[in-house]
C-alpha cells in the first residue's frame, strides 16, 4: 500500500464508512446463551447477516481534540452483500465512498486524485476490522459484550464491546446502540486507542430492499486520476 494511500484509508470518512458497518454480513453464531448482552448481540449479527442490502440515513459527528470542535456530517449509506457498499456525505463537504465488489475507491475533498485498492482477504485484514465488517469473520469471536444498558423504558440497549485479543488493534472499544424489537442498530460509537472518537446516528433503515447496481459502480470524475495501491 502506498504511503498516500494509507493516508487516505485514515480520513475520518474512510474510517467511518469501513466501521460503521461491522456488524454488516458478520457470521451469525448458535444463540444458545441466556438473554444477556451477548445474546442481543447475535441477534442483531444474525439479522444483518441474513439481510441481501441495507440503507440507512446517517448523521456523523467527530470531535477534534486540538481544535475543540466537532466535525459534523450527514448523508445516506448503502450495502449490498457480499462486498459493495456507498456512503454518500452530503452537504458542503459532499463525497463518496464506494465499494463495487473488486475494488475500494475513495476520493477525499477537492482532490485531484481518487484512491482505489483491491478487496482481498489479504487487504481487508488489521482494519476495525475490515474481515468482519466485508462478512469474513464472527463478531463474537473479536469482540465481547463488557456492558450492556437498557435504554427509553427497555425500548433499545446499549452494548459496551471490547476487542478479544489484537483482533482490533486500532480499536479501545465500540458502543452500539440497538432497537430490542427490530435489533436495527441506532448508533454507532468508535473510540480509538489514540483518544479519537467517531459518533454515528443511523435512522430510517431498511433492510432486503431492491437496490439498482448503477449505486456500487465506479465513474471516474472528468479530469481525476485514479491511483492505485
Amino acid at each position: 500500500m502506498s504511503a498516500k494511500e494509507f493516508e487516505a484509508l485514515k480520513h475520518p470518512a474512510v474510517r467511518a464508512a469501513l466501521a460503521a458497518l461491522f456488524l454488516f454480513l458478520a457470521h451469525a453464531v448458535p444463540a444458545e446463551a441466556e438473554e444477556t448482552g451477548q445474546a442481543l448481540l447475535q441477534k442483531v449479527a444474525y439479522k444483518y447477516s441474513t439481510a441481501k442490502t441495507y440503507s440507512a440515513k446517517f448523521r456523523q459527528e467527530i470531535p477534534l481534540q486540538n481544535l475543540g470542535i466537532v466535525r459534523k456530517a450527514y448523508g445516506q449509506v448503502y450495502f449490498e452483500a457480499p462486498l459493495k457498499m456507498r456512503w454518500e456525505y452530503r452537504g458542503k463537504d459532499a463525497q463518496i465512498f464506494l465499494a463495487d465488489g473488486e475494488h475500494l475507491y475513495f476520493r477525499p475533498p477537492d482532490s485531484p486524485q481518487v484512491f482505489r485498492r483491491k478487496l482481498d482477504e489479504k487487504g481487508l485484514g488489521g482494519r476495525v476490522p475490515l474481515l468482519l465488517m466485508f462478512g469474513k469473520g464472527d463478531i463474537t469471536g473479536l469482540f465481547r459484550v463488557e456492558n450492556s444498558v437498557s435504554r427509553k423504558g427497555g425500548d433499545e440497549t446499549a452494548l459496551r464491546l471490547v476487542p478479544r485479543g489484537d483482533g482490533a488493534p486500532e480499536v479501545q472499544r465500540i458502543d452500539i446502540v440497538v432497537g430490542n424489537g427490530d435489533l436495527t442498530v441506532r448508533e454507532i460509537h468508535i473510540y480509538d486507542r489514540m483518544g479519537g472518537s467517531n459518533h454515528l446516528y443511523l435512522e430510517g433503515t431498511e433492510l432486503g430492499l431492491s437496490l439498482p447496481g448503477s449505486l456500487f459502480r465506479f465513474r471516474r470524475p472528468k479530469g481525476v486520476e485514479v491511483v492505485d495501491g
